[in-house]
């Protein structure tokens, strides 16, 4: 029996071709089952999601034909064979193990794709298409990805821009974001995405001010959040902590002596301002005030940066974990395969003598 995996990546295909082929969460298991029929496999788990389109599965037929299987994903006929890769038995192993503990991932160590993984294989256990082998495969890449978690710091630093940005603000503030008050100035994508981190840190306390206050109202009802005109922001600084800017704006939103009257109105108060915007938002010479910490995109860039460089050294560590797991599952599977032959042969030879003990039975 072969071990296979087969898809396309952001490493292999570009967008316009990945979201041809991605699939909808309602079709999933259906388009399994149509896949596990003319793929003639034995076991299925169908992963996708916006880098990737995967199959994992198990035939007792030659491999050749497995590409084929992802033009059934396609509307559009050809052009799909260069993008596709394909991996047997302990190199497909290694690929999943690496794709669940991120190491194959646009951010290297994002931990993300381990539960999109997590969930497809539960909606393929459910629907009755894994069996033993595909069982024990998932199995170990959790594992393995716990492992790696646990042991290494792949997953540690933040990688982006909004999560150095969060980050940041945890070393500054301390970890408990719930008691800390924050403004995002802007309401584009940003923002958005800045929000959307800071609630999952844990903020409860935030403003949104923007020139569109209808657009404010939107983010803020979204992510729990107050409504605030941009005008009136600096009313408010007074009881914040951080103020984020991230706006489209050309224009300085923020002056010098805004920052320093308001200092005095927070009687010195440390605050802490982020500038995302391009051109910026904040008068860099505001951060030359007392108590008052700024910090441009360049500055997380440069944190990010530093976080991919330390990620980038835990890789030898992780591929260590990961061939202990691939090397154990590879021997476990191969005895168990062999047991079950052994165990086939030997019902075929007891096939045999009854078989001829009846005839020499009849005979006599």
């Amino acid at each position: 029996m072969k071990l296979f995996a087969a898809g396309i990546s952001h490493k292999t295909a570009p967008v316009e071709v990945r979201e041809q082929v991605a699939v909808k969460p309602s079709a999933i298991v259906d388009l399994a089952f149509v896949l596990k029929c003319f793929g003639h496999l034995d076991e299925i788990v169908l992963l996708s999601t916006c880098n990737r389109v995967e199959i994992y599965g198990t035939t007792r037929q030659a491999t050749g034909h497995i590409k084929s299987l992802l033009h059934l994903l396609r509307p559009e006929q050809g052009g799909l064979d260069p993008h596709i890769y394909l991996y047997e038995d302990d190199a497909a192993v290694r690929h999943l193990l690496r794709v669940a503990a991120g190491l194959d991932s646009m951010v290297l160590g994002e931990t993300e794709i381990t539960g999109q993984i997590k969930n497809a294989y539960e909606i393929a256990r459910n629907a009755g298409l894994t069996g033993r082998v595909l069982n024990r495969l998932f199995q170990r890449a959790f594992q393995a990805t716990k492992e790696i978690r646990t042991h290494t710091a792949i997953g540690r630093g933040a990688v982006s821009i909004k999560s150095a940005a969060v980050e940041l603000m945890g070393k500054n503030l301390g970890e408990d974001l719930a008691r800390r008050s924050i403004m995002v100035i802007g309401a584009g994508q940003m923002a958005e995405c800045c929000l959307g981190l800071l609630v999952k840190k844990g903020a409860r306390s935030l403003l949104v001010a923007n020139r569109s206050f209808d657009r404010a109202i939107d983010l803020a009802i979204q992510y729990g959040g107050q409504a605030v005109c941009l005008g009136d922001c600096l009313f408010e600084m007074p009881d914040v902590d951080v103020v984020i800017a991230a706006t489209s704006s050309a224009e300085t939103l923020l002056y010098r002596d805004d920052i320093e009257r308001l200092m005095e109105a927070r009687r010195h108060r440390p605050l802490l301002l982020i500038d995302l915007a391009v051109p910026r938002n904040i008068e860099p010479t505001a951060g030359g005030l007392e108590n008052v910490s700024l910090y441009n995109i360049d500055d997380l860039e440069t944190a990010a940066r530093e976080a991919v460089r330390n990620r980038e050294g835990e890789l030898a560590a992780c591929h260590r974990i990961i061939d202990t797991h691939v090397a154990a599952l590879i021997e476990k599977l191969d005895t168990e395969n062999g047991r079950r032959y052994e165990t086939d042969e030997t019902q075929l030879l007891c096939d045999f003598a009854n078989t001829t003990a009846g005839l020499l039975l009849q005979a006599s």
